[in-house]
């Protein structure tokens, strides 16, 4: 967008004619690709941005991008808005990832908890029954989280419903921290499902006392892509496409799957 500005104009006192009025093109500063993504997957909270802030419907605003550099530790720990697009998320079949190549891992809590719920007993407010694969799943409201949710089960349902199995078991809405860690789990806001355990491989469980910067042996995964992509057609993302592997793990995170940046 470009902003027209009047020229200034020469001093009267000068000998030289003045030139003709014209016009000066001045750039507006351009709208970085994840705060696009941002306002896009939640107009409900998100109305604008402006100068490095993403402003809220009800008036306050937070800090897209805090400057800070980060390594991957800090990043996971805290996040800003503009660091969880530091891994671009692919959608598709699952490919195994490179070293520490986790897209969706990094969260901004303060983001989250402001449009999900800052405490356990705020989320719950939001929390409604989905009926899943014959089970009753609480599961948020918030975003279109939910109805989100019922569209992933519809299309198994019409096109693989030999796929089923791989949804026994599932497990949603947890107030807790990561597993080996201080930061909220996505499970805490209730945009966050767990499916078929026992067909599922999780890095912490696969290969114990392995840390966040070790070297994991190899890479594991048995759902299969038709159900990665039917829930990626619906805004969620796998922790079946993280290098630290969690394939039971589909969030909503539908910015990620709107992101055109690099």
């Amino acid at each position: 967008m470009l902003l027209m500005l009047p020229a200034c104009r020469f001093s009267r006192a000068s000998n030289t004619s003045p030139p003709p009025e014209e016009a000066v093109e001045e750039e507006v500063p351009a709208i970085p690709a994840g705060a696009k993504a941002l306002l896009k997957a939640y107009p409900d909270f998100i109305v604008s941005y402006s100068d490095n802030q993403l402003i809220f419907c009800d008036g306050t605003s937070m800090v897209y991008d805090d400057g800070e550099q980060k390594d991957h530790l800090t990043r996971l720990d805290c996040s800003d808005p503009e660091d969880m697009f530091f891994h671009k998320y692919f959608t598709g079949p699952v490919h195994e990832p490179e070293n520490c190549y986790d897209p969706g891992r990094f969260r901004c809590e303060a983001l989250f908890k402001k449009m999900y719920g800052s405490s356990a007993e705020e989320v719950r407010t939001h929390l409604v029954d989905v009926q899943w694969f014959g089970q009753k799943i609480p599961f948020t409201s918030v975003n279109g989280a939910a109805d989100s949710l019922r569209a992933v089960q519809a299309d198994i349902l019409a096109d693989h419903p030999e796929l089923k199995k791989y949804f026994s078991n599932s497990s949603s809405f947890c107030w807790r921290t990561v597993r080996g860690a201080r930061r909220l789990s996505a499970h805490s806001y209730g945009m966050t499902i767990d499916i078929g355990t026992k067909f599922s491989n999780y890095w912490r469980w696969s290969y114990r006392g392995k840390e966040e910067l070790d070297v994991l042996p190899s890479f594991q995964n048995r759902i299969p892509d038709e159900v990665v992509m039917a829930f990626e057609r619906h805004g969620f993302i796998a922790g079946a496409k993280w290098y630290h592997f969690d394939s039971m793990h589909f969030e909503f995170r539908p910015e990620l799957l709107y992101y055109e940046g690099e």
